[in-house]
């Protein structure tokens, strides 16, 4: 008989569950998919009834839950800091006591109470989870492990390795000490949202110059030559207060934090730069400690830092490692996959194959599907005009759009864990396009004109467009575009500085190429999404470029859709062109007039 382990990860930010079948992942979720609240901290409810269905089973036939962290240890940490900066820590400390009171000292109850039935329930450390869900799914049969994050329990940073079924810990850094904590708190400075705002920050750093690297290792962070550091805590404010950074830091930079949605100016440009460079060498540093003291040619990466797409790139560029694997929902969500699977390998004793060159995520797929049936539903009760395409036409009439010039969103097969949007909830463009990251960004995503936009990319292809020859198939490497597809800036352009630099096309490719000449990578093989790598490669018969534009399919302060209602919704309140979906088409101009768009756009105002 089957064993099934249900992981969950909870009330920080980010909940998921993940379902294992003999080691198996079967299927797994972020509950803000499902409830349409972005991040949602709160248990997973509609998530974890998800898998249960994907796996066609009932709570009851659980062999066991995972959560992915000890709640009793980070009850202690808070505990800790709190009263240890009284009187200043007080009002976090009564803040925070209500939801620990009532939630999360009572895991195994609150689980039990959800699911209906008296399931064991376990726990790991939350670091552990981390490094599970990046070794355990990935290829090698043996690797280095690194986590980093902003705090799990007591721990910030960790790594170790992995051999077949067992992981082992080598060393750790402890909070407040915190390279996560140290990304946020520039992201709050700048004025973005912490566990949001982080991708902003590293967007808008090559708008910048990195003017304030020797203030930040000077004063902010003690980084030795191994990749350990402290941070000077006097700059930051959240151990006893209820923002990420002190009056000190205000003095350091000349000004109170930038008001969130105010106009960006140099000085924040020129922050994010030196924050990300200053990360870049933590990263970079703490690889070639790892690799000196594992000696092993594999990387395997988990936490919230490895979403650091440019750093990850560095790091494969410039670092030891011969490979490097990082868990595509390397944050909190993932904790829920890490979990499941180190409770399948490390507490059960089963053994583990990798074969050097799969890897186990299913290409990240592992989200809910709907049938053309459900889908073609769907149209009738929202009054849509829908035409179905043979299974040979999808692709090209796809590809025909997007060489037109056309906005095109993509709903196709399985979601993808974790968050970015790898081709099943994408919304795609044409790369060679000088206006297509401009119309995405203000009539589309409604979101900052300097976000940049990623490539997916033929895996065979990928050497002729990028500075890049591996597998990069969850869009967390940066790389450089090939220097031959470069256009050189002319001497006014050179003098351009900050936002003004945003309109100069850098390559042959506009749409995907950054300021500063790189893209973050999607690397795409046949067989993990057959339908998405066909469209690709008629695009490539049409133009020439084996490239397309990929966003997700949301727009600013929404989830990623989940269903096709989500999909509809997101395409009749934006300037989409057409939505393909299933086997499916619409044309915008074909669609009735949306009742909502009002009321819709005058909430959007006031968000």
């Amino acid at each position: 008989m089957a064993t099934y382990i249900l992981g969950i990860s909870a009330f920080y930010h980010d909940s998921a569950a993940c379902l294992v079948r003999d080691g198996e992942i079967v299927a797994a979720a972020q509950e803000e998919r499902f409830t349409r609240v972005k991040h949602d901290p709160d248990f997973p409810v509609r998530a974890v009834e998800y898998c249960l269905r994907e796996g066609g089973i009932e709570a009851k036939d659980l062999y066991c839950v995972g959560f992915y962290d000890k709640p009793l240890l980070t009850f202690e940490r808070l505990l800790e800091t709190h009263l240890g900066t009284a009187p200043l820590g007080l009002r976090l400390y009564w803040k925070s006591m209500k939801v620990w009171l009532e939630k999360k000292l009572w895991i195994p109850q609150l689980i039990q109470e959800q699911l209906g039935c008296e399931v064991p329930v376990l726990f790991a450390d939350h670091h552990e989870s981390h490094a599970a869900s990046a070794f355990y799914p990935s290829p090698y049969r043996e690797a280095a492990i690194a986590t980093l994050d902003g705090v799990g329990e007591w721990t910030t940073t960790s790594y170790g390795y992995g051999r077949d079924a067992e992981i082992h810990t080598l060393a750790d850094l402890k909070f407040p000490h915190s390279l996560g904590l140290f990304y946020s708190a520039f992201t709050y400075f700048t004025g973005f949202k912490v566990n949001s705002g982080e991708y902003k920050l590293m967007g808008l750093a090559p708008y910048g110059e990195p003017k304030y690297v020797d203030l930040m290792l000077d004063e902010i962070i003690d980084l030795k030559d191994d990749g350990s550091f402290k941070l000077n805590t006097r700059y930051f404010n959240y151990l006893s207060g209820l923002t990420m950074t002190s009056r000190a830091m205000d003095k350091l930079f000349g000004g109170a934090p930038r008001r969130p949605e105010t106009p960006l100016t140099q000085r924040e440009m020129d922050i994010a730069r030196s924050c990300q460079v200053v990360t870049e060498e933590v990263m970079l540093r703490i690889a070639r400690t790892v690799h000196r003291e594992t000696k092993l040619k594999n990387l395997c990466m988990a936490g919230g830092v490895a979403l650091n797409c440019v750093g990850n790139g560095r790091i494969l560029r410039e670092g030891p490692f011969e490979n490097i694997w990082i868990q595509p929902a390397a944050g909190d969500a993932g904790g829920a996959l890490g979990v499941a699977l180190a409770l399948w390998y490390n507490h059960l004793g089963h053994e583990r194959v990798a074969d050097g060159i799969n890897d186990a995520m299913r290409g990240a797929l592992l989200g809910p599907e709907y049938r053309d049936e459900e889908i073609y539903q769907c149209f009738e009760e929202q009054a849509g005009v829908a035409h179905k395409l043979a299974e040979d036409e999808l692709p090209v009439r796809v590809a025909e759009l997007l060489a037109a010039g056309k906005v095109v969103g993509f709903f196709q097969g399985r979601m993808e864990f974790g968050p970015r949007a790898l081709g099943a909830r994408s919304i795609l463009g044409d790369p060679r396009s000088t206006q297509m990251q401009s119309v995405m960004n203000l009539k589309i995503k409604f979101r900052e004109s300097f976000r940049p936009f990623a490539p997916t990319v033929l895996r065979e292809c990928v050497h002729e467009f990028f500075e890049l020859d591996a597998d990069s198939p969850y869009m967390l490497q940066v790389a450089p575009v090939k220097a031959e597809r470069q256009i050189p800036m002319s001497e006014d352009q050179q003098r351009l500085f900050g936002i003004d630099k945003l309109n100069v096309p850098r390559s042959d490719m506009p749409a995907v190429t950054h300021v500063d000449y790189s893209a973050r990578v999607q690397t795409l093989r046949r067989q993990d999404h057959p339908r998405y790598y066909d469209v690709i490669r008629a695009f490539q018969s049409l133009t020439g470029y084996p490239v397309v534009v990929n966003t997700s399919f949301n727009v600013r302060g929404e989830p990623i859709v989940q269903s096709p209602e989500d999909a509809y919704r997101c395409f009749m309140r934006t300037e989409m062109d057409f939505l393909v979906i299933g086997s499916y088409i619409l044309d915008k101009k074909d669609q009735p007039q949306w009742q909502e768009e009002l009321d819709w756009q005058e909430e959007f105002e006031l968000d």
